[in-house]
């Protein structure tokens, strides 16, 4: 007999199986013994109280055990027969879940990726924290996976209304994924375990028949009679078909490209800031209301900040409990930060983007309105940079020090493997982000009392929150507004906002190209 069940449980309960089969036989009338098998459905912490608790949607096996306990529901890709094929370019979310659903429906997928295998990418991200020098293809940004593959793997969106996000969950599961991705409010796979996830799409990829090239940068267009018929790669090749356009919200070279190829973008608000870096265990002790931390039964403690000064968003972005700083520069003369979490959330810091929402209206336009946004974004960046030395040894400000305007005299051990100096970060960045940030830390502090501390210290700069551009496409055909044949999508065209967001958007982009080219959906 199988019973579906909710509770509200102690952590205790919830982290204890005999503890939580005690419970369970309460509640439904059973002998404890008789429960042969407990499925979790669902799970999500409640920490507002505080006494914290767990809520559980359980499948309870009475006096039997299930043949297949799984909630992978898998999709079956199916060796590719057809002769049609659509170019990809990037292998970031948006991507590979464009390929994937491409194979789906029966059409050659062919990705180019400008960067390095997962692997691989591995040396040159070292590179960048032990000898401070940033290839250009290949780096946090740029490569198998994209940004998204060595930052964190956070799978939580808020984008449900233009596509399956559980589609998205169960693909991710049933390429090494842990089910628990299917039962956490706020899913999460680690930076450590992504890059297996990552290989095994690729594989899957190659074995229905697609392709995947890896080194092949795209540098322009085939256009013919307003309608693009594929891609040239800086070797001079050819690759012929419509386009998929996903490559990431730091690939400004593409934006050039098309901005000289008079395609028509438009700019995007993004949202600007630092990385800001507490001790986890400061974090846990206000998030679960105990001096003593998150003990035995609890995930290291998460947090999100949303306040408003001068009219302007204030708000915490990507915070990585457990989790540490790394140098996310994608060519040389930038100095950019960003925050990573493994799947065990072990270190001993939580850091978060703190970021102030910025309005095209609050960028002079200059010489190229198009592009003002991305022209904000490598000003603050530079100015990092030149400030470090034209090194990664990013400047810090302990937190307090930040919001009154002090250096700081010492600064505490970071997760930031190039190393942190201490420097004016009040200063650095421009006025009206420094004055709403300072405002914004006083406002958390008054909601999360001790999170204003000299023990937490800020980092910068985080600027690659979101693309500075959005390439505009017909709202029904996915394609862009003024080329047939060019599916622009994910983080890098304006459309998404993280992996599982622009998943969804390459899975619908999919689906969109399949159309122009005449296949039926089932």
């Amino acid at each position: 007999m199988q019973e579906t069940i909710e509770v509200r449980v102690t952590p205790k309960v919830a982290g204890e199986p005999m503890l939580l089969k005690v419970e369970l036989s309460g509640r439904l009338g059973v002998d404890a013994n008789s429960i042969r098998h407990v499925t979790v459905v669902r799970r999500s912490i409640d920490a507002r109280q505080r006494q914290v608790m767990v809520n559980l949607t359980l499948k309870v096996y009475i006096d039997e055990i299930p043949d297949n306990a799984s909630l992978i529901k898998p999709v079956d890709y199916r060796r590719l027969s057809a002769d049609k094929s659509v170019v990809i370019v990037g292998a970031g979310p948006a991507g590979l879940f464009a390929a994937l659903r491409l194979i789906e429906l029966g059409i050659k997928p062919v990705v180019l990726e400008r960067g390095k295998d997962v692997d691989s990418r591995r040396k040159d991200m070292a590179a960048i924290a032990r000898e401070g020098v940033v290839d250009a293809d290949s780096n946090y940004c740029f490569g198998e996976g994209g940004a998204g593959a060595y930052s964190d793997g956070k799978l939580y969106t808020r984008s449900k209304k233009r596509g399956s996000v559980e589609k998205i969950l169960h693909i991710f599961a049933q390429h090494g994924a842990s089910e628990d991705i299917l039962v956490d409010a706020h899913p999460h796979i680690g930076t450590d375990k992504l890059p297996e996830v990552i290989k095994a799409m690729r594989n899957t990829i190659i074995e229905c028949g697609g392709e995947v090239r890896f080194n092949t940068r795209v540098t322009d267009l085939l256009i013919d009679s307003d309608e693009v018929k594929g891609v040239v790669t800086a070797d001079g090749s050819e690759f012929r078909g419509p386009v998929i356009l996903a490559t990431g919200h730091s690939a400004r070279d593409v934006y050039r490209m098309l901005r000289n190829r008079d395609v028509t973008m438009e700019p995007k608000g993004l949202a600007i800031g630092v990385r800001l870096e507490h001790p986890q265990k400061l974090i846990d002790c206000l998030r679960y209301h105990s001096k003593d931390g998150r003990g035995k039964y609890l995930p290291a403690a998460e947090y999100t900040m949303l306040t408003r000064v001068d009219d302007r968003a204030v708000y915490s972005f990507c915070m990585c409990p457990g989790g540490f700083i790394i140098p996310a520069a994608s060519e040389e003369g930038q100095l950019v930060v960003n925050g990573m979490s493994p799947s065990n959330r072990g270190t001993r810091w939580a850091n978060s983007g703190m970021v102030v929402e910025i309005l095209p209206e609050d960028v002079p336009d200059g010489d190229d309105a198009t592009l003002k946004m991305m022209r904000y974004q490598e000003m603050i960046e530079k100015a990092f940079w030149e400030e470090a030395g034209r090194t990664q040894n990013a400047p810090a400000q302990r937190m307090a020090d930040f919001v009154t305007s002090r250096q700081s005299s010492d600064l505490p051990a970071t997760s930031y493997a190039p190393g942190i100096h201490s420097a004016r970060i009040d200063r650095l960045l421009p006025k009206g982000i420094a004055r709403r940030l300072q405002q914004g830390f006083r406002d958390f502090d008054r909601k999360n009392r001790g999170f204003l501390t000299n023990d937490a210290v800020l980092i910068g700069a985080e600027t690659r929150t979101s693309s500075p551009l959005r390439i505009p496409r017909d709202a029904e055909t996915l394609s862009h507004v003024s080329l047939r044949g060019l599916y622009p999508c994910g983080e890098g065209a304006g459309y998404a906002g993280g992996i599982v967001s622009a998943a969804i958007d390459g899975d619908r982009a999919a689906d969109a190209v399949a159309s122009y080219l005449g296949v039926v959906q089932g």
